[in-house]
């Protein structure tokens, strides 16, 4: 291969441009420059230069603006557990002390398998057999919210072993009055969020259950718990702090149903926060600012794929990270590179397949496949935009009924502890990441460009199923939407923020909601901005990628111009700066002119009622109450 010259990074004109204004960290960022110089040489002969990156576990080179002083190359050793799938010689998994007796709710017949002995073949039970209230041999129903209640609060209860602390938090409370449960695990003095912010140590939290009817995350989940607060994931407490939420929707699960009480997806409603299941994971997020959000769901294993491909799915686990517009690259890599890869090597390590997340639409006639979406409404993506590493891990069930679940089960505790693993080893290069995208986004503001909207790449791929009649694997050509490479469909001018008028009390909430800064305008003053002009609109269905969101009512598509003119704001109105680390979130829900806006979902009914204000203002500014 002929070695071609290499297109400098814009992240090295950012570093070296940085130092240059900055005397402080020139030594520290000019050293940057220099490294991603090398690496992006180095990497001539492929398509995409490199910026600087740990090359090991202790590695450091992510300049850390907060002193001039050069990084640590290497952090100090520890040993980390194996996963669960794998424990030492002679380790013994100890279950819960059995629970006072409860009464489950009427179990349903068990269903007729959705295949075929051949292709159940392919799926044996795992070498590790777990134990929860709902895996019971003699159990058909799953865990209840009753059962997953008693099982925290054993745990939070049981006496301390070591230094290792546990408490039960109650998140909030479902539509039908049922409690949100989390279970904080820390080594920490104590087990608030203030203390575990000052431990140290990164912060993980684990959501599972938000679609109802995908029961294997939450019993996982209740594994993972256990494990943590006596068992043999508790060592991992010395490098960090977990939130585990076993059941985020106790409704859906209680009714077997895939959305809330109300019909709605919760988890295509974290930039709306309509529902109190979303509000509730949205509120804890912010109180215990975790580096990496997992978020453990099912697929269906049958499904429309034999409608349209004669075929069943393959994979124990579909795995992705977040890919949405704006989310910093090197929380990026940090997804591929220090979690995903090894996730999938953990998995392959149990005899486990895995891909990445796909899905398709509920339309016969259409067979594109299309890999988990790209706006940002998902608590994949919403989660990103937080700077956090947020990753989706999903395992084949959600229309088996009980079929394999320890299989199933096994898959989740697998990668999960895989995460955990990760982040307990890379815990010093995370925070460092962190700490520079947090300010990097923020230096964004009145720069550049900014993208409104983007789209999958089309492509196509071989993907692989299994015959339904003989169980073998089958080979289809298909055409496939990549999210790992966006499109932008929409970029403007990055304004320095946004205008909202006094009445927008309902979007001012919600972006509180999401901790995105709101500043009310205490005395009138003008502004500098791009207000919309409305060039169509009409009224249309939500989607997502596999085709209308459940239970939505029609959005306002409209379609808008800027227009550059100095405006007038009122004592009382509102500006949401994009100086601050969530900036992306602002973008997200207040740019009118796409499907998951503020505007387009009514929570902003005019669009005289917000306007980018496109230099910094001169005003006085109060924090709304």
């Amino acid at each position: 291969m002929t070695p071609h010259s290499p297109t400098r990074s814009p992240l090295f004109d950012r570093i070296t441009a940085t130092a240059s204004r900055t005397p402080g960290l020139g030594a520290v960022l000019l050293q940057a420059a220099v490294t991603l110089a090398a690496i992006v040489a180095l990497s001539a002969c492929t398509s995409t230069p490199l910026p600087p990156w740990p090359s090991g576990p202790g590695a450091v080179s992510i300049p850390k603006t907060s002193s001039p002083a050069p990084l640590p190359l290497v952090q100090r050793a520890s040993v980390v557990p194996s996963p669960l799938g794998q424990p030492p010689t002679g380790a013994v998994v100890s279950p819960l002390s059995p629970p006072a007796a409860l009464v489950a709710r009427d179990e349903a017949p068990i269903p007729a398998p959705p295949y075929n002995a051949a292709v159940a073949a392919r799926f044996p039970e795992p070498p590790i057999t777990y134990d929860t209230p709902g895996l019971g041999r003699d159990r058909r129903a799953f865990t209840t919210n009753a059962e997953l209640a008693q099982w925290l609060q054993s745990l939070a209860e049981a006496a301390p072993t070591g230094a290792t602390r546990t408490q039960l938090v109650n998140a909030g409370t479902s539509q039908r009055g049922e409690p949100i449960l989390a279970l904080v695990a820390t080594r920490a003095p104590a087990t608030d969020p203030a203390t575990l912010a000052k431990s140290g140590r990164p912060t993980v939290i684990l959501i599972g259950q938000q679609h109802g009817d995908e029961p294997a995350g939450s019993e996982a989940l209740l594994v993972i718990a256990r494990e943590l607060a006596r068992g043999l994931l508790e060592p991992q407490l010395d490098r960090l702090n977990v939130v585990v939420v076993p059941r985020a929707n106790p409704d859906g699960a209680a009714a077997g149903t895939r959305a809330t009480a109300n019909a709605l997806d919760m988890n295509r409603d974290h930039l709306l926060l309509r529902t109190p299941e979303a509000r509730a994971l949205a509120k804890l997020i912010n109180d215990y600012q975790p580096i990496l959000v997992v978020d453990a769901h099912e697929f269906t294993a049958v499904g429309s794929h034999l409608q349209k491909f004669n075929a069943i799915q393959r994979y124990d686990a579909l795995l992705q990270y977040t890919t949405t517009a704006n989310y910093p690259e090197f929380l990026t890599k940090a997804s591929m590179e220090w979690y995903q890869q090894p996730m999938v090597a953990a998995l392959r390590s149990q005899g486990l397949t895995s891909d990445a997340y796909y899905t398709t639409s509920n339309n016969p006639q259409d067979k594109i496949i299309s890999m988990g979406g790209a706006q940002p409404d998902s608590g994949r993506n919403v989660h990103g935009l937080k700077n956090t590493v947020s990753l989706l891990v999903a395992t084949r069930g959600a229309d088996l009924g009980r079929m394999h679940i320890q299989r199933r089960v096994h898959t989740h505790v697998t990668a999960i502890t895989s995460a955990l693993r990760s982040t307990a080893e890379r815990a010093a290069n995370l925070e460092q990441v962190r700490s520079f995208v947090v300010r990097d986004v923020s230096a964004m503001a009145c720069r550049d460009q900014v993208v409104v909207e983007t789209e999958p790449t089309p492509t196509r791929r071989d993907l692989e199923f299994l015959d339904p009649q003989t169980g073998g694997n089958r080979t289809v050509l298909v055409e496939w939407n990549s999210s790992l490479t966006l499109r932008p469909v929409k970029v403007r001018p990055r304004p320095c923020g946004y205008w909202l008028s006094a009445s927008s009390l309902e979007a001012v909430d919600r972006l509180k909601m999401l901790g995105v800064q709101v500043l009310r305008i205490a005395e009138q003053g003008s502004l500098l901005a791009d207000v919309y002009r409305e060039t169509s609109r009409q009224t249309a269905d939500r989607q997502d990628v596999s085709g209308n969101i459940a239970a939505d009512v029609g959005i306002v598509r409209v379609q808008v111009t800027p227009l550059r003119r100095a405006i007038d704001a009122p004592a009382g109105s509102y500006y949401v700066p994009l100086n601050q680390p969530r900036a992306h979130l602002a973008v997200a829900a207040l740019e009118p002119d796409t499907p998951h806006s503020y505007f387009a979902n009514r929570l902003i009914t005019e669009l005289d009622h917000t306007a980018r204000i496109m230099s910094t203002p001169s005003l006085v500014f109060e924090e709304p109450q």
